[in-house]
């Protein structure tokens, strides 16, 4: 038990014996298309927490960032969804815009053989106006930040009487970033009998207290995986405070990762390093709380298809990136406690790839060290930093760079429509289009580096509805 009528089940219980998704009771449709998308097993949160959920139980989740929590909540939803009826039957609260984002593009995946099903997203940061326009036709699954949700509660634009499952997705963040009174406001409006699903990657006290406010006899399943099983090694360089930035240049110099994301204390810190490293001729983007929500979106564009290399953020503003995994992870300042820490590194080595964290740390760590030795019940050796010989290297471009396109959703534009724009008889090849971003008026499609000129070209002959098409390249 933990709490009043929760019950607790650690990843060693064993509450289902197969761990293919064909052993549950998931619609035709649903497990085809899983079979589709390259889902062999289930991951250890999927196979303890589906059951239960499917059941119609109240569920507490609790695993690190990449460990497939989304898809063990969004398949479990999309199972009972009922598409005859165009009520909201699912609420999925996340901390941000973009890990909402993230949310609605996984579902719809999901959902992609499984006619009918709409999801929707309502999010700060964009105009209410169409959201509201959107809700008056109707969603099944509603996925959005606690604010926006509520303020479409408040005008009774989005009603939830049918509403049969609220998932609470990263609980933990939500509460961090001080969203307590918007998240009871919306479990206020949500109807008594609904199933409450919550997920988090730690389970403080915080979150205990609203399980037990809110939910029915729910069953916590965690699953303890360490983040240094194999996949991410870990180094660690002891280095004085002027240091700092010279040992920053020398690791990312030998690694010549395409991603590398720099994590610091301070927005200012952040901005600044960033603007240093650009000096020296590396790619760099700052993230932090100083940018505005476009500014915010553009980045994590360019830094998640690789037309910038380092991202240099904040712990804030690096919440919920809807990127798959970086390759490497450097702690420019050591994070202030364990779980932010191994919250950092799990960013890289996910779904099975291979990660780097570096660690830089000074005479005032010892105590965060002492922290990150216990829990992961080893002694950490100090490792030397690179030689200054790698600084007589070149340093690695970005291999892509991004093209603005105002062409989006508005003007019923898909991704396989820019794909077509960039390529045919006269265009760029398959392999020279990497990610392509459709937005609601602009699109932002990546080119490799040395095929800007000639896609630009392409595009300029091309119309769309008659129109030319205008295109232009995002400085980074």
């Amino acid at each position: 038990m933990c709490g009043d009528g929760c019950y607790l089940l650690s990843a060693t219980d064993t509450i289902l014996n197969a761990k293919n998704f064909s052993s549950l009771s998931l619609p035709q449709a649903l497990l085809k298309n899983i079979e589709s998308l390259g889902y062999a097993e289930m991951t250890p949160i999927q196979a303890q927490s589906l059951p239960p959920i499917l059941l119609g139980k109240d569920v507490i989740g609790q695993a690190k960032t990449g460990s497939g929590k989304t898809a063990a909540f969004g398949l479990g939803i999309l199972a009972r969804i009922d598409t005859s009826s165009l009520q909201v039957q699912a609420l999925v609260l996340c901390p941000t815009r973009e890990l909402a984002d993230q949310v609605s593009k996984a579902i719809r995946q999901f959902a992609r053989m499984s006619p009918n099903v709409k999801v929707l997203t309502l999010c700060g940061g964009m105009p209410s106006r169409p959201q509201v326009k959107s809700l008056e036709h109707g969603a099944h699954i509603v996925v959005g930040t606690p604010g926006r949700i509520g303020k479409h509660l408040r005008t009774n634009a989005l009603r939830l009487e049918a509403l049969r499952t609220l998932v609470l997705d990263e609980g933990d963040r939500m509460l961090e970033m001080g969203f307590q009174e918007e998240v009871d406001a919306v479990i206020a409006k949500t109807p008594a009998g609904r199933q409450t699903l919550l997920f988090s990657a730690t389970y403080p006290q915080a979150i205990q207290s609203i399980a037990e406010k809110v939910m029915n006899a729910p069953m916590m399943i965690q699953v303890e995986a360490s983040p240094d099983n194999g996949s991410i090694e870990q180094f660690f360089y002891k280095c004085g405070e002027g240091e700092r930035p010279m040992a920053l240049r020398l690791l990312l110099q030998e690694q010549r990762a395409e991603t590398a994301v720099v994590f610091c204390s301070t927005k200012v810190e952040a901005q600044e390093l960033r603007d240093e490293l650009l000096g020296f001729g590396f790619s760099a983007m700052a993230l932090h709380g100083d940018l505005d929500q476009g500014e915010r979106d553009e980045t994590l564009v360019l830094f998640s298809n690789k037309s910038v290399s380092v991202l240099v953020a904040t712990d804030v503003a690096a919440r919920g990136l809807d990127i798959d995994s970086v390759d490497a992870v450097i702690n420019y300042r050591m994070a202030r406690d364990v779980e932010v820490h191994v919250h950092r590194i799990g960013r890289t080595g996910r779904a099975g790839c291979k990660g780097v964290a570096h660690t830089l740390f000074g005479s005032r760590d010892s105590l965060a060290m002492d922290a990150l030795e216990s829990h992961f019940g080893k002694t950490f050796k100090t490792s030397a930093l690179p030689s200054r010989k790698v600084l007589s290297s070149p340093i690695a471009m970005a291999p892509m760079a991004t093209l603005h396109i105002p062409l989006g959703k508005r003007q019923k534009v898909g991704a396989g429509n820019i794909l077509g724009l960039l390529t045919g008889k006269t265009g760029l090849r398959g392999n020279q289009v990497g990610q392509i971003n459709v937005c609601d008026s602009w699109t932002y499609a990546a080119v490799a580096r040395d095929a800007v000129a000639a896609a630009v070209k392409k595009i300029a002959t091309e119309t769309w509805k008659g129109k030319p098409v205008k295109v232009w390249r995002i400085k980074e």
